[in-house]
């Protein structure tokens, strides 16, 4: 396993069906601190074993929420698929507790809709997306994200700070970080190839391709 991250409170991810399951399984493999939540005891059995803590409670509750100590984690995953009712009142607990990343499952347009309504950061829909996948956007500053089965990436990332104003020559991206910038995309303008005099603005997007935790320290650069 990953060394982990000592400088993160942690993830907590709620429901531990098929997708929450290999999310939060992806999670703890990447080295960060997992708290796995379902009110299924067979399914917090099933998982006790892999991640570092799984509890049985009732995430419909804010009190129960605050219990378990929700209130100090910066990101939840809510994965709860089969109640839709269920999946709504943990987002408002959560929000009701000041989550700064709440992330949540939908499974339709209209689910989506009512999730970011009640306070829900970020939509994602499993029949889409992969637990793998996921996992590296909640953990990363990337915008997208495809992995293929070599180690290798290729991600949608805003420019790192550090790296405004400057010419990829200048910066050099795949002798100093081991990835290569693609093209680069400003708001209103078609996406564009980048090339060594391509000039990193700002509010650009950039299309960076390279080894899986290449990217996500280029994407994390401050």
């Amino acid at each position: 396993m990953s060394a982990r991250h000592p400088e993160e409170t942690g993830i907590a991810v709620i429901g531990l069906g098929r997708f929450g399951g290999r999310l939060a399984e992806s999670l703890s493999r990447l080295g960060y601190e997992v708290l796995a939540i379902d009110h299924d005891p067979v399914r917090v059995q099933h998982w006790s074993a892999d991640l570092d803590r799984v509890v049985q409670a009732d995430s419909t509750e804010e009190v129960a929420l605050r219990q378990l100590g929700l209130a100090d984690f910066r990101r939840v995953v809510v994965a709860i698929g089969a109640s839709l009712e269920a999946s709504v009142l943990t987002v408002l607990a959560l929000a009701e507790l000041g989550i700064e990343q709440i992330w949540a499952r939908a499974t339709s347009e209209k689910h989506a809709k009512i999730l970011h309504s009640v306070g829900a950061h970020h939509v994602v829909f499993p029949e889409a997306e992969t637990g793998e996948r996921v996992a590296h956007l909640i953990v990363s500053r990337m915008l997208d994200f495809i992995e293929f089965d070599d180690d290798f990436a290729i991600a949608k990332i805003k420019v790192p700070a550090p790296l405004v104003g400057r010419s990829l020559r200048d910066i050099a991206p795949q002798d100093r970080y081991g990835v290569m910038v693609v093209g680069e995309k400003q708001p209103g303008e078609p996406f564009r190839y980048a090339g060594p005099d391509t000039v990193l603005e700002a509010d650009s997007v950039l299309i960076v391709e390279g080894g899986i935790s290449q990217v996500q320290r280029f994407s994390a650069l401050t």
